[in-house]
């Protein structure tokens, strides 16, 4: 029997994902952090969570979301997650999911549903090969999954691959050719340093012509409250920024992401801002650092550069709802 979430049903989802979940990747799952990424998490809605049960068990769990200020939020539904038991694990069971999912979405007047990394409701996974190295969310389907093949059987298109990255920080030092780069783009009358509003101008609409919402939002935040933010500056104004720089509980070394203006492309200023925005984490006691890019991206080639290796990959997918 599959019905909406209510909240006696949170034990058993605990101890589901403790089984399931973590046998996939995603980290253990605690009643603190569920409240956090789900039951606390202003996205979450009963609407959109479903809860199978057998003889009493939880045996499957789904969760989606939808809201109008999520980017695509006014026409698509976000799917976070869908798990099954492993005796459970049928294609049967997860089109039931699937189907309880996208019906819900369309019922909230969206088109389409996505498994994308703007979801909100936010899922932290281990590092394979490391000592518990998290990254903070995963910006699709683990491509190695039962689920990833479930939506594809059921008519989800793969639109790209996320590569997760990672690299230890221990021995990270700017190389020779950075050095270099930052002294040709300085001739150009560009530098690239730590934000300072008494130093540094347009940083708002630096970031609204990158036209990243979640940048924006996080960067103009992290501004106003004096967290460290690396930009890239030509006479005092804004052109292109990384960070916020800040070390994680779990040793990661956080960030939001990286951008610069198309009009002041083409001087290195991405590829300074990033070798030492992973000078900055360090500095702040950071023991490695993970990100996504996408598999067609050129920008792959500067983290592999700075000694960046791809540690798992995950599907964007999406599919039209017909309700």
């Amino acid at each position: 029997m599959i019905h909406q979430y209510k909240v006696e049903d949170t034990e058993g989802i605990i101890s589901l994902w403790n089984r399931a979940a973590v046998k996939i990747g995603y980290k253990e799952m605690n009643i603190a952090r569920f409240s956090e990424i789900f039951a606390e998490n202003p996205y979450f809605h009963p609407n959109h969570t479903f809860v199978m049960r057998e003889e009493g068990a939880v045996v499957g769990f789904a969760c989606g979301c939808v809201d109008d200020d999520i980017p695509l939020g006014k026409i698509s539904g976000y799917i976070t997650c869908i798990l099954l038991d492993e005796q459970r694990e049928t294609s049967d069971n997860y089109r039931k999911f699937m189907d309880l999912l996208e019906e819900s979405f369309a019922k909230a007047g969206r088109v389409q549903s996505d498994i994308l990394f703007f979801n909100p409701m936010m899922l932290p996974w281990y590092i394979k090969g490391t000592n518990h190295h998290e990254h903070n969310n995963a910006p699709g389907v683990f491509k190695n999954s039962r689920l990833y093949k479930e939506l594809l059987n059921y008519g989800y298109a793969e639109r790209t691959t996320e590569c997760a990255m990672y690299m230890r920080l221990d021995d990270y030092i700017i190389p020779a050719t950075i050095t270099e780069k930052v002294k040709k783009a300085a001739k150009a009358g560009y530098q690239v340093a730590l934000f300072d509003k008494n130093m540094h101008h347009d940083l708002d609409t630096m970031l609204q012509k990158l036209g990243n919402p979640l940048w924006e939002k996080e960067i103009k935040q992290a501004a106003n409250e004096g967290a460290p933010v690396l930009v890239a500056a030509k006479n005092g104004r804004t052109v292109g920024f990384a960070g916020p720089i800040r070390r994680q509980e779990s040793g990661r070394g956080y960030f939001t992401g990286i951008g610069v203006n198309k009009e002041h492309e083409g001087y290195g200023l991405g590829t300074i801002l990033f070798f030492l925005l992973c000078q900055e984490e360090k500095k702040v006691g950071a023991q490695y650092m993970s990100l996504y890019t996408g598999n067609t991206n050129p920008a792959a080639r500067i983290y592999l550069q700075a000694g960046f290796h791809i540690v798992e990959e995950f599907a964007v997918m999406r599919k039209g709802l017909r309700w």
